[in-house]
């Protein structure tokens, strides 16, 4: 392999450690924010701490003292939707996934087979959902599940599905058949090779899936605005609320943006290994 010489390999990091500063300034920012005072904050930029300003926490004290209720309450309705929505897309989108891979599938009145079947489900997600929102409204409405969780854990499941057998799908169609074939010789049912064969060797796509799902539902902000009116409400509605008389409370936008993506990023960091591979395994192939 030829190497690179010594100005390259110098040029090259200046432009990663470039984009990482790009990347990671926002963060830097939001967390100098959350510490900063007001008159801070509407005065001339300052960015070093103990430099520049002198940090504060009364902020973080805010929201997680003085109103830890309210916080935690719309922390929790997050959560509950995105970890419900996320396992049940993960549940569906792998069996269906599975039959689209492994049997044959034929519509004879518009003769789709099943190539034709799984682009129908993943053009589901071109449509905006704008564009459904008032049906889902209304329906829920009927069903009296507005400002409930399970009406958003639907809503969410819903939207998160396509994605899901779409990247399970052709992450089946990577995996060898010969493998549950030999487990039907051996007397599973083919249940059984699913679940002990074929999900284990799945856990990239899996991971990867349920990660997606994950994120998707936990930054929804539009169903989640229109859906619910006061128990149902999550980080993003309460987020988008964090406006007083005086203006836009970016000192409290910062910190409460730091509680929501917190759980995100961790999940990201200790899953990151699977997730390359789901994609590069599954979401690449077909």
């Amino acid at each position: 392999m030829r190497k690179r010489s010594i100005p390259a390999t110098i040029g090259l990091y200046v432009i990663l450690l470039l984009w990482a500063f790009i990347c990671l300034f926002p963060f830097y920012w939001m967390i100098t924010t959350s510490f900063k005072r007001p008159l801070d904050v509407n005065r001339v930029p300052r960015y070093i701490p103990f430099v520049d300003y002198q940090p504060v926490t009364d902020h973080w004290e805010f929201l997680l003292v003085d109103e830890q209720a309210k916080t935690w309450r719309y922390f929790r309705n997050s959560l509950i939707a995105a970890s419900a929505s996320c396992v049940l897309s993960v549940i569906i989108g792998s069996m269906a996934g599975y039959g689209l891979s492994r049997f044959k599938y034929y519509w004879a009145r518009l003769g789709w087979r099943n190539d034709n079947i799984a682009f129908w489900i993943i053009s589901q997600r071109f449509l905006p959902p704008a564009a459904v929102v008032i049906p889902f409204i209304l329906f829920f409405n009927f069903l009296r599940l507005i400002d409930t969780h399970i009406g958003l854990i639907m809503a969410y499941t819903v939207f998160n599905i396509p994605f899901a057998v779409w990247i399970m799908r052709d992450f089946f169609n990577s995996l060898p058949i010969d493998l549950e074939e030999s487990a039907r010789v051996d007397g599973a049912s083919r249940w059984q090779a699913f679940l002990r064969i074929v999900l284990p060797l799945s856990a990239p796509g899996l991971v990867t899936v349920a990660l997606f799902s994950f994120i998707f539902a936990w930054n929804e902000f539009l169903f989640a605005l229109m859906l619910t009116n006061f128990d149902a409400i999550t980080m993003p509605v309460y987020l988008a609320g964090m406006k007083s008389t005086k203006g836009i409370d970016w000192w409290y936008i910062s910190a409460l943006t730091l509680i929501m993506v917190a759980p995100v990023m961790l999940i990201g960091l200790f899953l990151q290994r699977y997730i390359v591979r789901g994609l590069a395994a599954g979401a690449l192939k077909g």
